[in-house]
């Protein structure tokens, strides 16, 4: 879509159905605004023109399909004023037989994001009382008859709900259980049958030092169950009632049970072997909390395997480093120099293990560690990996050796289908074991090969998926590649700058330093744009700079990228990894502006393997049909 027409108008259904532009816009007669409300309710897809005839009226006058169209004009005066006459549509367009309305900016959209966001909890509460607040009235307002509007009525007050329970969750999890009471009683007066809405509001007041109030909202809860609604509590409220009225353990704060666990352990284990082991588990935990957990796991757990080594005990040695089993995605290394230590150690390690499954937690990790590599050692250590857990009985480690498969599937063009078969099976594997990490891998994969086959309809179902599970299991850094997938598929510049918002608490240097300029460059050679100059930080700026050149304006004749172009296939062959593809294609781009047949020819052999893709592969960014730069 006209990136001038994404992000001006923005339409409202929370409450009264409405439209802005700076100010409101005259949506004229109900008719008119009932056509927009039905076409919001369908969320981009199209509606028949019968249909919507059939949804205005109940007994369609003559010449209804005449007043629809009469209507649909009225709207695209009033919400696209600028469109010069007889120019295309851009906002409701005609598709086929009907109409649709192309925008996200809509309020129930962003209501929604807000409340399947999977961030940390102090991010997460503003963003949700952010999403309530634009909230207007019922939803569809003027529409709570009409059958068209029941169902998304319906789907609308459920998410409101669960967003308002929501937020006293996140405020228990931060320790303001004082704060929550107050919205969380009115939350179950309005809506006595949410029995998590009772649930929170009982614990929030234990939290809060009042016990015996506690006890009597769950005796509340209990009356108005049973006397207006005619059923008994769930097991969840019997148990909390129970257990408050022990003062069980588990119901203080996390802070305090953590204290108090991790304080009971340490008395419990003097040994420092123990100690190094257990270390290893949290670190686990941390590095798919994002941002500066996935930095400080990685910090420790250098520092986990040097205390390790010092000990002189090669078999602690070996399980450190074969434990820390988080599923990794992105195939570039964010810090290159603590990867070539972890891969070191685990080769000086590797000759001392015999048992199979120690030796290929130790060849995965290699493969791992050793991403971006084009030597062929690590392929080996990840096929050797590979062979050993298969002829194991252990799921976790054979999903830990594909892993390792994965980020060796990336040193030629091509190779996407290869991953995607890896990425299948993980998901099979992971759902048949319950290994939800592993299994939002396989998605994630799935919806990188997707992209590459340009299946857009299975992207969105791998992406839908791997959101659901991080939601589920609280993995916020799987917003990052999701969001940035969301970003591909609208390719405006906008929606990159959006996606790059996700990257300041990532917490991954390979991938985020210059993902966003290098974005706004493949989508400026797409659209034959001038490409903008930009820091491409280190991850990207020795290829990209060489590649594309300082173009500007003008810099179209002949030999505009000449001394670049050669250099890029004089000084440096790209990297490997998920973005080999668009790396490539960027150089052809280049070589084409240059006039330079044999960096051309060069760059064309690399690309021609994946001839019938898209160079799309990292489900990130794209460069469009790789056949375009083959011809």
């Amino acid at each position: 879509m006209d990136e001038r027409y994404r992000g001006r108008v923005e339409f409202g259904v929370l409450g009264p159905v409405m439209a802005w532009d700076r100010q409101q816009v005259d949506l004229k007669g109900p008719r008119h605004r009932a056509v927009l409300a039905r076409l919001i309710v369908a969320r981009g897809r199209v509606v028949p023109a019968s249909v919507l005839v059939d949804d205005l009226w109940a007994d369609p006058p003559e010449g209804a399909l005449s007043a629809l169209r009469t209507f649909v004009a009225a709207l695209r005066r009033a919400i696209e004023p600028d469109r010069a006459p007889r120019a295309p549509a851009r906002l409701l367009v005609t598709d086929g037989p009907g109409y649709a309305l192309r925008t996200e900016n809509v309020d129930a959209t962003r209501f929604e994001a807000s409340v399947n966001a999977s961030v940390r909890p102090e991010r997460l509460l503003p963003e949700l009382v952010a999403g309530l607040e634009l909230w207007r009235g019922p939803a569809y307002a003027e529409f709570a008859d009409e059958p068209w509007a029941l169902a998304e009525r319906s789907r609308l007050t459920e998410l409101r709900l669960r967003a308002a329970e929501r937020v006293g969750a996140t405020r228990l999890d931060l320790g303001l259980a004082a704060e929550a009471v107050p919205d969380l009683d009115a939350h179950v007066t309005q809506h006595p049958w949410r029995e998590d809405a009772w649930r929170l509001l009982a614990l929030a007041l234990y939290r809060s030092d009042r016990q015996g109030d506690a006890l009597a909202v769950l005796r509340r809860a209990r009356e108005t169950l049973v006397g207006q609604l005619g059923v008994d509590p769930g097991p969840a409220l019997a148990r909390l009632e129970r257990d408050i009225l022990n003062q069980a353990t588990h119901l203080a704060p996390a802070g305090n049970v953590w204290a108090e666990t991790a304080a009971a352990y340490d008395r419990a284990v003097g040994g420092t072997r123990a100690r190094i082991e257990s270390t290893v588990g949290l670190l686990r935990n941390l590095a798919v909390t994002g941002g500066g957990g996935l930095e400080a796991a990685r910090r420790h757990r250098l520092a986990a395997v040097a205390a390790a080594e010092e000990l002189g005990d090669p078999d602690v040695t070996a399980r450190i480093i074969g434990a820390y089993d988080v599923p990794a995605i992105w195939t570039r290394s964010d810090d290159e120099a603590q990867a070539a230590a972890i891969v070191a150690a685990a080769e000086r390690v590797l000759p001392t293990q015999d048992h199979p499954s120690i030796r290929a937690r130790l060849l995965a990790t290699i493969a791992l560690e050793s991403r971006g590599s084009r030597e062929t050692r690590p392929r080996e250590a990840a096929l050797e990996a590979e062979q050993l857990a298969r002829g194991l009985d252990d799921p976790a480690l054979l999903a830990f050796t594909l892993n390792g498969v994965f980020m060796q599937t990336c040193y030629r063009t091509g190779l996407a289908p290869a991953r995607d078969a890896i990425g299948a099976e993980l998901v099979t594997l992971s759902q048949r074991h319950n290994l939800f990490t592993y299994e939002v891998l396989g998605q994630l994969i799935r919806l990188q090969s997707a992209c590459a086959r340009a299946d857009y309809t299975a992207a969105d179902e791998h992406a839908a998926a791997a959101d659901a599970m991080a939601a589920r299991h609280e993995l916020p850094l799987v917003a990052v590649f999701t969001r940035w997938y969301a970003a591909l598929r609208e390719d405006t510049p906008e929606s990159y700058r959006a996606a790059a918002a996700l990257l300041a608490d990532a917490g991954m240097p390979g991938l985020t330093d210059g993902l966003l300029p290098l974005a706004l460059a493949t989508h400026a050679v797409r659209h034959d744009d001038p490409i903008p100059a930009a820091d491409y930080g280190p991850s990207y700026t020795p290829w990209v700079h060489d590649a594309v050149g300082s173009r500007t304006p003008g810099a179209d004749t002949p030999g505009a990228y000449g001394e670049d172009a050669r250099r890029a296939r004089g000084v440096l062959e790209p990297p490997a990894g998920l973005l080999l593809e668009v790396h490539w294609a960027l150089i052809a781009h280049a070589a084409r502006r240059s006039d330079d047949a044999e960096l051309l020819a060069t760059a064309q052999e690399a690309l021609a393997p994946a001839g019938e893709e898209h160079a799309a592969g990292s489900g990130m960014i794209t460069m469009g049909p790789i056949s375009d730069y083959l011809a």
